[in-house]
């Protein structure tokens, strides 16, 4: 690890970091995951697929990604406006340990639920 230049974030790289931080928080992976999914997306219809997710969080989001070079934002200049998000090939990238998560969670999940179920009776 090294300590990152004065002029930048005051905070030790690290590889684990730097993944986290583009891929991380709560929306970034599920959106990930629906535009594999679908391929192509609306604003519109991420913001349906994510129901509890902010107007101002989903477009801090999605600029974010497209920051990180994990999305491609394109605009089509007719009326009205429309834009269409899709994953890059970095983005896509992703998807296989986005999906080993997914799996992981899915097993343990049915851990607990099988825990709860034991302990009720």
């Amino acid at each position: 690890m090294k300590k990152k230049d004065n002029n930048s974030d005051d905070f030790q790289v690290c590889p684990i970091d730097y993944g986290f931080k583009r891929i991380g928080g709560k929306y970034k992976a599920r959106i990930l995951w629906y535009l594999k999914k679908d391929t192509v997306l609306r604003y519109g219809e991420l913001s349906r697929a994510l129901p509890d997710i902010t107007t101002k969080m989903l477009t801090q989001t999605l600029k974010e990604l497209e920051n990180d070079k994990l999305v491609h934002r394109e605009m089509f200049y007719q009326v009205p406006p429309r834009v269409d998000y899709s994953l890059t090939c970095t983005g896509e990238e992703l998807i296989p340990f986005i999906d080993h998560v997914r799996e992981w969670s899915l097993r343990e999940m049915e851990k607990e639920k099988d825990l709860l179920a034991v302990g009720s009776r």
